[in-house]
């Protein structure tokens, strides 16, 4: 649980400084997410998620 945390605390970190460092290029985008067909997103959550466990499997193995 105390991984999880870290975790969750590191992409809060890493999404915080990114909004604060280039908030236009945040803004475009999340206008280009919100008109990306609910399919297309589905897809590419999906594989970040695989890449995400893969790294984490590497890395804590």
């Amino acid at each position: 649980m105390t991984d999880f945390l870290a975790a969750l605390g590191l992409v809060l970190v890493i999404e915080g400084v990114v909004s604060a460092a280039f908030p236009n290029l945040t803004r475009a985008a999340m206008m280009t997410a919100a008109e990306t067909p609910s399919a297309k997103l589905r897809v590419v959550g999906l594989v970040s998620a695989v890449i995400g466990i893969a790294i984490v499997w590497f890395v804590r193995r």
